[in-house]
């Protein structure tokens, strides 16, 4: 949905998008005691869609499961892909694979809480042949992929997204 908004002499669109997942999670035969129940779960995109999910192996979680720490690499690096290919677009740069190897790395932050305090991004874009763009346009391109990246602008500076 967009808004106008009159500002001074320009109009502002304001984009006002929200988008949903559904999750369901059920205790089973077992009992909610601390380390001993399933964080087994899943997650509704649509209708059509469902991801089983879980915490992570390190916490008991099934390796078959995306844990919410995957989830995060994976939202940053996909919002990073799209942001990149749109910008390549625009620069008439003919990509025609984009592959990335995405790490969350966790940690503590100042107040002792465990968080994601890393994300690791390794892409590996292939243009058409004969197209060949240096070294500084490419860390230039990545660095304006980041600054527009939707999910990496929402997360706390604390953050670091490192782009190899």
């Amino acid at each position: 949905m967009r808004e106008k908004v009159k500002c001074a002499h320009y109009l502002l669109i304001i984009l006002k998008m929200s988008h949903s997942i559904k999750l369901e999670w059920e205790l089973g035969d077992q009992k909610l005691e601390f380390g001993k129940y399933l964080t087994d779960h899943t997650v509704m995109l649509n209708e059509n869609v469902s991801i089983d999910a879980g915490s992570s192996p390190d916490y008991g979680g099934s390796e078959t499961n995306i844990n919410p720490e995957q989830k995060l690499a994976a939202a940053v690096s996909s919002c990073f892909m799209m942001t990149f290919l749109a910008l390549a677009a625009k620069m008439k740069w003919p990509v025609i694979n984009y592959k990335d190897k995405a790490i969350s790395y966790l940690g503590k932050n100042a107040e002792g809480r465990m968080f994601v305090n890393k994300i690791e991004l390794n892409p590996a874009i292939v243009f058409e042949d004969n197209f060949n763009i240096s070294d500084e346009e490419m860390k230039k391109m990545k660095e304006r992929s980041h600054k527009y990246c939707f999910i990496a602008n929402s997360l706390s500076k604390d953050v670091e997204i490192q782009i190899n």
